[in-house]
């Protein structure tokens, strides 16, 4: 069982109703704005200490039942109960303390353990390079990459070398991916597709699922080296060592592969500048056939710049640290550099995903 939440303002209800920009902003609505690392640390706190499962397998306990159940100290339990209901998270009368509605309904999907995957790589993956974002608006350019050790030229590059951060991205990677995943595909029509090329597919989280979904299809994942490993193994768990395949290489400094009908971009675009995607879309157009398509698959603002909150408040990563470019950027971004690529702007089709996360997927036709 999986849940869509329709709107914004439904994830919002989570934490007690931050500000969304559609109202006139007051002095309650800029707190959560001065002290919203804070709020964040609460939501991070519970999920490590497991408080919300904890009040889902036993609603109605007191303050010191659920210290006594976590193991913390009368202040440190103060401390978190107190942070935990004054942000709506939990409630409590008569001393009980329940789950807010959002999160109790969340705790029964699939979808809650992925919840927690994103809690976890705001916490060790974002964090500390976001410290660095003005610095990274005045430079146009990662600054919060200079955080993390290693020398590759971008995040991806250094993952390897840090792996408690490799693996908080890479949990994230997968269940942000299925959080939107379900949806692609459903929507998605590969029927005309035989062979897929996934370029900087990852652990291949979108390769697997679409290769479920569509017996007919092969698949190709176009990954970096120091990946490639991770991604072979998510591929052989599936039993699909068979039908996906990993082509390990640069999509920025090689060419792509030939001999595919279809090339996938997911959650890539959202990392480069304009004009790298413009470059990259070219690649594909030209190793495309006749006919042949591109899908461009993930987070998505609106055109007229002002939302949705979530890709908003996602850009700041984008801006401080993966790489030199990025943010969630407009529909209308891309199908700029795909026009410029070479593609046809009557054969662009958008299909805008339903749910709490700002997913969606444009595809083009050569």
């Amino acid at each position: 069982m999986t849940i869509s939440l329709e709107n914004t303002s439904a994830a919002q209800n989570l934490v007690g109703g931050p500000p969304t920009g559609k109202a006139p902003l007051d002095m309650d609505g800029l707190a959560w704005i001065l002290f919203g690392a804070s709020a964040f640390q609460y939501l991070n706190a519970a999920c490590e200490l497991n408080l919300f499962e904890l009040l889902q397998d036993k609603p109605g306990l007191t303050k010191p039942q659920i210290g006594a159940e976590l193991g913390l100290a009368d202040r440190a339990n103060d401390i978190l109960l107190l942070g935990a209901t004054a942000t709506g998270m939990l409630t409590v009368e008569d001393g009980r303390y329940q789950l807010a509605t959002v999160l109790a309904d969340l705790l029964k999907t699939d979808d809650w353990q992925r919840f927690k995957d994103t809690v976890g790589f705001e916490q060790y993956v974002c964090y500390e390079g976001q410290m660095d974002f003005t610095e990274s608006l005045r430079a146009n350019s990662n600054v919060g990459l200079r955080r993390v050790r290693g020398s590759g030229r971008d995040l991806y590059h250094r993952l390897h070398e840090n792996p408690q951060m490799e693996q908080a991205f890479y949990k994230y990677m997968r269940s942000w991916s299925e959080l939107a995943n379900q949806h692609l595909v459903e929507v998605l029509d590969l029927s005309g597709t035989s062979k897929l090329l996934d370029c900087g597919g990852g652990d291949a989280v979108n390769s697997i699922a679409l290769a479920q979904a569509n017996p007919h299809i092969e698949a190709g994942i176009l990954e970096i080296p120091p990946t490639a490993p991770l991604t072979e193994k998510k591929i052989a768990e599936a039993g699909l060592s068979d039908r996906i395949t990993v082509k390990p290489g640069d999509m920025h400094a090689d060419e792509f592969p030939t001999g595919y009908d279809t090339v996938m971009f997911a959650h890539q675009l959202v990392i480069w500048t304009p004009e790298e995607n413009t470059a990259l879309l070219r690649k594909a157009y030209n190793a495309l056939p006749e006919g042949g398509r591109v899908i461009i698959f993930n987070s998505m603002s609106n055109d007229e710049g002002d939302g949705p909150v979530v890709a908003a408040l996602d850009s700041v990563y984008f801006a401080a640290l993966p790489a030199e470019g990025g943010m969630i950027y407009p529909w209308a971004t891309y199908e700029e550099s795909l026009t410029k690529a070479g593609f046809d702007p009557a054969s662009f089709e958008r299909i805008d995903f339903p749910g709490w996360t700002p997913h969606g997927v444009i595809i083009a036709t050569k």
